[in-house]
């Protein structure tokens, strides 16, 4: 009787000692799989995906960013959970994710969206270029949604007028987006941010959307100072209203391809946006605006200015006549011609030394 008390005791400790050795494999196993960083990562990390991929292609990306732990426990990871593929996309990996984490993170496709940064201020090339830089699709595929005609008629606008109502602002966008879907976002927030808000100053103008727009962007190139956008604004369509030619310097930089210092030969540039030889606004804007040089071009100073020109602090002095302009010329070229005499004067000094 005594033996069968012992053995029954013997089988029951038996029976604890396997059941806590299966908890500790359990436990051990529930560790490594949804508490243990997978990752040697001591900071969260950015990984691309530009098509869906493999277990070789997960492991490919891992090692390019030297964060992989352990490839033969990634793989027991991987038959554990019973991943075998992973979705494209942008995924931000956090210090201290559990392999679960990630692989049904990357194989459910659930990606982390992006923060992209439209500045004003840029013509139709560096817009393409800087855009298609942050997303999947190439500058190739933007240059042809912006060519789309069909696709920009939707938002009311043409594949002229589409770059000054890319309207610049801060926008979470996933990498993956097409780019149809980044454009027609801008437009609407265009819509919303401008012609909404503006919609009774737009009705009592006698001036297009389109005019406005390429006034704006004209300022936005033209303005060193954000307190000036509203005077050159109305100076400029003083010039207008009075049959003068704009003779706006932007103008001339987009026409030779580039905002540099113009030469007197530039002027004479033959091309449709040159306001030196041709009257008139522009065809169309020569960048994308910001709201503030919209409203100063919606909204002008009351004033008779017709010229001005740069002065040393980067503002620009303004003037009523053409003589008073000419004395503010002189005195900006003399200011220039003895800024290059300081120079070379301190370059012969650094060679005689």
């Amino acid at each position: 009787m005594a033996n069968r008390f012992f053995s029954g005791i013997e089988l029951i400790l038996g029976l604890i000692v396997l059941l806590a050795a299966a908890f500790l494999v359990a436990e051990s196993r529930w560790s490594r799989l949804y508490e243990k960083p997978a990752l040697t990562a001591e900071e969260s990390v950015v990984l691309y995906f530009s098509e869906q991929t493999d277990r070789k292609g997960l492991v490919r990306t891992l090692n390019e960013k030297d964060i992989l732990r352990s490839e033969e426990e990634l793989d027991w990871a991987l038959q554990t959970l019973r991943w075998t593929t992973f979705k494209e996309g942008r995924y931000q990996l956090q210090e201290g994710i559990s392999y679960e984490e990630i692989l049904s993170k990357i194989g459910n496709g659930i990606q982390d969206p992006m923060r992209v940064t439209i500045l004003p201020g840029q013509p139709k090339s560096r817009f393409i270029r800087k855009v298609s830089e942050a997303f999947r699709f190439d500058s190739t595929a933007l240059k042809q949604t912006l060519s789309d005609s069909s696709l920009l008629a939707r938002a009311g606008v043409d594949t002229q007028g589409v770059i000054g109502r890319l309207y610049p602002a801060t926008y979470d966008f996933y990498w993956t987006a097409p780019p149809e879907e980044v454009i027609m976002r801008m437009l609407d927030t265009f819509e919303d941010q401008i012609i909404t808000e503006f919609e009774e100053r737009f009705k009592e103008l006698d001036k297009s959307v389109g005019e406005i727009i390429t006034m704006a962007s004209i300022i936005e190139w033209e303005a060193n100072l954000e307190s000036e956008k509203d005077t050159i604004s109305g100076l400029y369509w003083n010039r207008l209203e009075r049959g003068m030619r704009l003779q706006a310097d932007p103008t001339v930089n987009y026409a030779v391809g580039e905002r540099r210092r113009l030469l007197y030969k530039d002027y004479e540039t033959d091309h449709p946006y040159n306001t030196y030889i041709h009257s008139g606004l522009p065809p169309g804007p020569i960048t994308n605006p910001s709201k503030s040089s919209i409203r100063a071009a919606l909204f002008p100073s009351d004033h008779d200015y017709l010229y001005m020109v740069a002065s040393p602090d980067r503002n620009h002095g303004f003037s009523e006549t053409y003589s008073e302009h000419q004395r503010k010329s002189a005195e900006w070229r003399e200011w220039l011609q003895e800024q290059y005499r300081i120079k070379r004067e301190r370059e012969r000094r650094e060679e005689g030394n």
